[in-house]
């Protein structure tokens, strides 16, 4: 029974199956090989065991009573050392290829585009000698029919013509001896017919053009990397997949694992994942009908995500520009509304991790300007960690966080000092200078987070672990550097205690207007009472309390 054939165009997507098939024609050669060496020792010991002759002869008819035609092979010194070549090249290449894919995505871009030209040099030689090797198997098997039974042929009839005593078995041999000698005749000359056209083939198969064509057939079969959640964390793992368009079905084989059954997956949708939104490159998300969750692929190269989004029909994220305006407001005063209403006893509320295209489909239904419906979070349809995602993501793609950049710095100072009471006093002074959208948006959500933490019991969201969620949040940093890093402890220390002294805040703020207010008053009775000539020797002094206008001083 022979092996399924070995195509050239195989050697290109490197499946599982073009591996096993290999496998088979390597098992095969070594077996010929093994058997080759064993028929020499046989044949010298017949020539060279005068006195065992007898046994020898019968050895020797024997082993070549067992011998099959059909599966002799070469010598393979050709064949062993293209195999090597491909080994190396091959784990050359995939040791490459794992390096390439855990390269962070916030490298520069021509240190991205370096490393993509050397993972397709090493892709491009892997391909070249695997078809190299594919190339020498097929000439081995061809050659094979003929180049050892030749030999044995030989040798047998000079065995039977020393033999006087064999001269009537030699004449009954002669008639199998001639058409043997035809049917290889026959088989060189297939061979020599062939070979020429065999060489041509892989060159075309070689060629930059040709892989260019077989790749529109290759998205819906190779290998991809999937991001599986496990107790100590994500990883990696690989897999062959095969994508069924009509189907919408995605049969997944794990490489890296004991053989098992593959794993099924019907698709639902498939939307490219953004490249700040992950440390991966290549990345893709599949929503499935079996999976809760969506499921996280990583290609192997920005063209490879391309080829397997078309084939799922997958859709690029929409980008949505998030300003701080009415619409902003509106959506974050729903999201607040929704989840004090349904979340905010819900364990780990907004520590808690919404899937990343339901966020996505949430921003979009509410920010898409071509998006005429109205939200309604209190549907079935928006998990309360969705909401929760939407609102943090939100105040995270702000082109200035709410608490400014301009403030950065002196917050930071702020929340170093060794005086609480200093410290509160100066992270609330600090607040009454931020723009009034950004003083309204801060106030609104403080307000809300207190009545979030006001629930820890059940929640467990204290107002320390609540800060560490939106502390990079409100007040992130302009450049990612190892002491904005070191800032973020204190950062989280901010929102703490804007969270915590809130009702400390709002009596100092009520105490502040109701001191303006009169202090107007009194300002406005001397400006009355006052005679023209005794005003200009009026000075106005303003000092500043508490972030206010404490007190104004009138003095002639």
């Amino acid at each position: 029974m022979g092996h399924p054939p070995l195509e050239f165009c195989d050697c290109y997507k490197d499946s599982p199956d073009f591996r096993e098939t290999l496998k088979c024609y390597e098992l095969e050669l070594e077996r010929t090989s093994k058997f080759l060496k064993e028929l020499i020792k046989d044949g010298n010991s017949v020539i060279n065991a005068i006195k065992g002759y007898s046994l020898a002869v019968q050895k020797f008819s024997q082993t070549l009573s067992a011998f099959q035609f059909d599966f002799i092979g070469d010598s393979l010194t050709d064949d062993e050392e293209k195999k090597k070549k491909f080994e190396k090249e091959s784990e050359k290449y995939y040791s490459q290829l794992e390096k390439h894919l855990s390269i962070s995505a916030r490298k520069k871009d021509s240190q991205l585009q370096e490393a993509d030209e050397l993972v397709e040099k090493e892709r491009q030689n892997f391909y070249e000698s695997s078809v190299e090797y594919v190339y020498q198997i097929h000439q081995v098997q061809d050659r094979k029919k003929f180049d050892v039974v030749e030999p044995v042929l030989a040798f047998l009839h000079s065995i039977l013509t020393l033999n006087n005593l064999t001269v009537e078995m030699t004449q009954d041999f002669m008639p199998y001896k001639q058409e043997l000698q035809l049917s290889l005749q026959n088989t060189r000359n297939h061979y020599e017919s062939t070979c020429e056209e065999l060489e041509d083939l892989m060159k075309r198969v070689k060629h930059p053009s040709y892989i260019s064509k077989m790749q529109n057939f290759f998205p819906m079969e190779g290998f991809l990397f999937c991001q599986e959640k496990r107790a100590l964390g994500a990883s990696w793992v690989k897999y062959y997949c095969k994508y069924s368009k009509e189907k919408k079905q995605l049969i997944m084989v794990p490489c890296e694992q004991r053989p098992s059954s593959p794993t099924i997956l019907t698709l639902k949708s498939c939307i490219r994942r953004k490249t700040e939104s992950i440390d991966k490159r290549f990345c893709f998300d599949v929503e499935t009908v079996e999976r809760n969750a969506p499921v996280t692929f990583q290609a192997l190269a920005d063209g490879d995500r391309k080829l397997w989004m078309e084939a799922m029909d997958g859709k690029e994220p929409v980008s949505l520009l998030l300003e701080l305006n009415e619409t902003g407001f509106k959506f974050v005063q729903k999201c607040i509304n929704c989840i004090e209403t349904e979340g905010v006893t819900q364990e780990g509320v907004y520590r808690t991790v919404g899937s990343n295209i339901q966020v996505q489909r949430l921003l979009n239904a509410f920010f898409d300007s071509t998006s005429s419906t109205d939200v309604n979070l209190h549907s079935s349809d928006w998990e309360v960690k969705t909401i929760t995602s939407a609102l943090k993501f939100y105040l995270r793609s702000l082109s200035e966080p709410i608490m400014t950049y301009d403030l950065h710095r002196d917050l930071i100072c702020a929340a170093k000092s060794d005086n609480p009471d200093v410290r509160l006093s100066e992270i609330h002074s600090l607040t009454y200078k931020l723009p009034g959208k950004n003083r309204q948006m801060l106030e609104l959500l403080i307000n809300h987070l207190g009545k979030v933490c006001s629930h820890s019991d059940e929640n467990l969201m204290t107002p320390s672990n609540m800060a560490v969620v939106f502390g990079p949040t409100l007040m992130r940093a302009k450049e990612e550097t190892v002491a904005a890093m070191l800032d973020i402890k204190f950062q989280n220390i901010v929102v703490e205690i804007l969270i915590e002294d809130y009702e400390k805040v709002q009596l100092r703020q009520t105490n502040s207007a109701k001191k303006t207010i009169f202090c107007f008053q009194v300002f406005n009775f001397f400006m009355a009472t006052t005679s023209q000539s005794d005003m200009s020797l009026l000075e106005v002094h303003t000092h500043s309390t508490d972030g206010g206008l404490g007190t104004i001083c009138l003095t002639f």
